[in-house]
């Protein structure tokens, strides 16, 4: 237990992290290397289309990692003493987790990059938060691989180019030929690839779920999935206001979860 707690802290400071480093590189590397075309209009430079598209998406991704820590599922501390009190529980929907301490609604599990359950109340902010960190991750290495490529004179027209530059880098960093800042912007490449597709496949896998009316705990636990259309189940998360939501970080404004909580 000491160490989920632990990594409840560890893994939000990471994130944090990772998040800044982005933005510094993006602000202070790759905006500048983009050159202004003389024949393209000031209004349409690559280096202004670039930033908005890079703030587009980092602020989706960080609006919705903050609505997911204020968005907290809702504390059912009543379901503990059910047995006793006779006090209904509406299981198996519900869930206590260990590093949290409180027994949460529709609970679907327990993420440490944001320190909190991921319930009724927050899952489209979830969702959300997984999509647009995935799109920054790897539009940010699309970014960072057109700066490499600048610099270092490569090509990657070849397939297998990308998967090659880290051990070739490597070997020419000890030679001396390629540069501490240019190696880690290499080394940064990998890192959002790597997050780019782990995000991209979280968010498929739990807009499938969704589709079905089923909750990762429940898939876990062989609950059966509820007779319910695959429209009604995306609406219960996302509301009536989705393209909203998708355009602009918000809460669950309009959702049918939201509205069952408010009774």
């Amino acid at each position: 237990m000491l160490a989920l707690r632990l990594l409840n802290v560890v893994a939000p400071a990471y994130f944090l992290c990772i998040s800044l480093v982005t933005f510094v590189l993006q602000l202070f590397l790759f905006l500048p290397s983009m050159r202004e075309d003389p024949a393209a209009a000031r209004l349409f430079s690559p280096a202004l289309l670039h930033g908005a598209l890079f703030l587009f998406l980092s602020a989706n991704a960080l609006g919705n990692y903050v609505l997911v820590i204020q968005n907290s599922p809702d504390d059912l501390g009543a379901c503990q003493g059910a047995s006793t009190r006779k006090v209904p529980c509406p299981s198996p929907s519900t869930h206590f987790c260990r590093v949290c301490a409180r027994v949460t609604l529709r609970h679907d599990h327990h993420c440490f990059f944001t320190g909190n359950c991921i319930g009724s109340r927050n899952m489209r902010n979830f969702v959300l938060f997984c999509l647009y960190t995935s799109l920054a991750c790897l539009y940010s290495m699309v970014a960072g691989v057109a700066y490499i490529s600048a610099v270092l004179s490569i090509s990657f027209a070849h397939p297998l180019a990308f998967l090659t530059l880290l051990p070739t880098s490597i070997s020419q960093f000890f030679s001396g030929a390629v540069l501490g800042s240019e190696m880690f912007v290499i080394l940064m490449l990998y890192l959002w690839f790597a997050i780019g597709l782990a995000c991209a496949g979280f968010c498929c896998h739990q807009l499938l779920l969704i589709l079905r009316g089923q909750t990762r705990h429940q898939m876990r636990k062989g609950v059966a999935v509820r007779a319910r259309s695959w429209r009604k189940n995306l609406q219960e998360v996302f509301g009536k206001r989705w393209l909203l939501g998708l355009l602009v970080p918000m809460f669950n404004v309009g959702s049918e979860s939201s509205k069952q909580q408010d009774k």
